[in-house]
């Protein structure tokens, strides 16, 4: 039989249909920023200056209790930083973090009306109303972070009107001092223990959306991962029923791991029933372009002295390293104290080893062996490629592209 290959959905009934829904539900899209971290802040003690404050007090924390030499030490045991990475690494660090700190304490801010705030019914309108004055001010002022948004209260508490009230009235105050909607935000849905609320949220930022004179798709939602029930409802084709306003999942790890029945000393980010919860959301949102990020550390230093903050930071540093490696960039935040680690170890982590990428994607791309018995795979090169982007765009350095990556960072 002599066969015609220049039509594929001839030779092959449906293949364009087929090819269609994947591009639908696994689009092609580039490394992008995204930010390493949510701070968390209950609406009432949120007002303007509040990222500033975590900044500032961060700052002094780092400088009276941080040097290289004990950084260094730090990240000697954080997962992810490449073994023997030593001093260099620290003072290269140390610095960034100094910087960082005092440039852009946060990146992405979460105003918090749920589990933060608490069931306050007679106060809540009056603290949505500051903390959208509160918002506009700092975007007039230039210190709005570049994600931010807040986290409404859960479906599954039985009233779903308290949550739908307080994102009208934050986003109408919003909208109406500053005159549009600033770029950034987004909404977290938290403990979804139903799928069909899912589906009424998103009819309803449809609503809300067209109320408020907003552009098709503005307003966008995160999925907050907090119960067993939760992950049996995530699917291949869940971001194209909820019509691309699923932005990202964030993962909860302390109603996640009390939702399975686990003891309270045994609620940690690095229990494995946490990683079984991950390893189910990386798989169903691979290649969606939803955003995954993990969950948080609750616990504050044990008191001001050198010691306990330094061990704090050890915890949190090996915590945020632990999810690098398994391929979360975007963590909670429930204290200042977490800015100096969260910042140290993300930082430990690309620098580490981006002179290693670099040198094995330019070998690849000039067709020679990159030595020392490595054997690359396109796979393999193209996640190097994809570790260097987002190297540069965590460490704030000028993203041109894997052909023009050098060690330039360090």
């Amino acid at each position: 039989m002599r066969v015609t290959f220049a039509d594929p959905s001839a030779l092959i009934p449906g293949f364009q249909e087929t090819h269609d829904d994947q591009i639908l539900l696994y689009p092609y899209r580039p490394v992008e920023w995204q930010p390493v971290h949510t701070v968390y802040v209950p609406a009432d003690r949120f007002d303007a200056g509040t990222t500033r404050e975590w900044g500032d007090a961060a700052l002094e924390s780092f400088r009276r209790h941080l040097s290289e030499g004990d950084l260094a030490a730090i990240l000697g045991t954080t997962p992810g930083v490449s073994p023997g990475a030593g001093e260099d690494l620290a003072g290269a660090v140390h610095g960034r973090v100094a910087a960082k700190l005092a440039r852009e304490p946060v990146e992405d801010l979460r105003i918090d009306f749920e589990d933060g705030y608490g069931t306050r019914p007679e106060e809540e309108d009056g603290h949505v109303s500051a903390a959208a004055k509160a918002v506009v001010t700092m975007h007039a002022a230039g210190t709005l972070p570049r994600r931010w948004g807040l986290r409404v209260k859960s479906f599954s508490d039985g009233d779903p009107v308290r949550a739908l009230r307080t994102l009208d009235g934050f986003l109408t105050g919003v909208t109406e001092r500053a005159g549009h909607l600033p770029d950034g935000f987004v909404v977290t849905f938290p403990k979804v223990l139903m799928r069909e609320y899912l589906h009424q949220f998103v009819d309803f930022l449809d609503t809300l959306e067209d109320g408020l004179g907003l552009g098709p798709n503005t307003l966008r939602f995160e999925l907050q991962v907090e119960a067993p029930q939760t992950v049996t409802m995530l699917h291949a084709g869940l971001t194209t029923s909820l019509r691309g306003r699923l932005a990202a999942a964030h993962f909860g790890v302390f109603d996640y791991t009390a939702s399975c029945g686990l003891p309270p000393h045994e609620q940690r980010l690095d229990h494995p029933a946490c990683d079984h919860a991950r390893h189910v959301m990386q798989t169903v949102f691979a290649g969606t372009g939803v955003e995954l990020s993990d969950g948080s550390l609750a616990a504050s230093p044990a008191s001001d002295d050198g010691r306990d903050v330094r061990a704090l930071w050890r915890r949190h540093a090996e915590l945020v390293g632990r999810s690098l490696t398994h391929g979360f960039h975007q963590g909670w935040d429930m204290h200042p104290s977490h800015l100096v680690s969260r910042y140290a170890a993300v930082y430990a982590f690309h620098l580490s080893r981006y002179g290693e990428y670099a040198r094995r994607v330019r070998a690849w791309e000039e067709r020679r062996d990159a030595g020392e018995g490595v054997m690359d795979e396109p796979a393999t090169v193209k996640t190097m490629a994809a570790a260097l982007r987002r190297a540069d765009l965590a460490l704030g350095t000028d993203p041109t592209g894997p052909a023009d990556h050098t060690e330039r960072p360090v």
